[in-house]
């Protein structure tokens, strides 16, 4: 069991060289991303906090994901964590940002098949339903997953990428 855990360390430090991982939470999620945030930095990924910075029961989650989403869809940073008490709100707002491949996880499976065959960018988790012991390899499941580039996973983000444009260009016309 400590083997297991030496090695799950090592390929975090490996993935983590290269990564740059974005977080951000409100209140219902702002235990858990602290919980996040010391045992990432713990593996040595660099992560960078978009907020909530204090427990602020009334914040508003659109208030700290859609900059992190922003810096995803950007490739400011590699890739982003959002939380809130569900983690469906964080989902459909971080899903309203271009380039941005949002899901709420739940389980190891979606966690690396949404990144090798979606290229999500951004996973989002409940604070209130999902503990620190989870949470965290679900998210070290995402980190260390890559994007396959199949041809037929290439075909079908080339798909959603023009659908993200025209929708974009519709916005911008109505």
């Amino acid at each position: 069991m400590e083997s297991e855990k030496n090695i799950e360390k090592v390929n975090a430090q490996q993935t983590s060289e290269m990564m740059c991982v974005g977080i951000a939470a409100d209140h219902g999620g702002f235990e858990l991303k602290v919980q996040l945030t010391s045992a990432l930095r713990n593996y040595g990924y660099e992560v960078e906090d978009f907020g909530a910075h204090e427990l602020i029961p009334g914040d508003d989650y659109p208030d700290f994901i859609i900059p992190l989403a922003r810096a995803v869809g950007k490739g400011t940073v590699v890739r982003g964590l959002a939380i809130c008490g569900s983690g469906v709100g964080a989902c459909i707002v971080a899903n309203k940002v271009p380039n941005v491949r949002a899901s709420l996880i739940f389980d190891s499976f979606s966690a690396h098949q949404g990144v090798e065959d979606d290229d999500m960018n951004m996973m989002c988790l409940g604070g209130q339903i999902t503990g620190c012991k989870l949470a965290l390899e679900l998210v070290l499941t995402f980190l260390h997953a890559s994007f396959k580039a199949e041809d037929r996973f290439i075909r079908r983000l080339a798909k959603v990428t023009v659908l993200e444009r025209d929708n974009n260009k519709d916005n911008i016309t109505t």
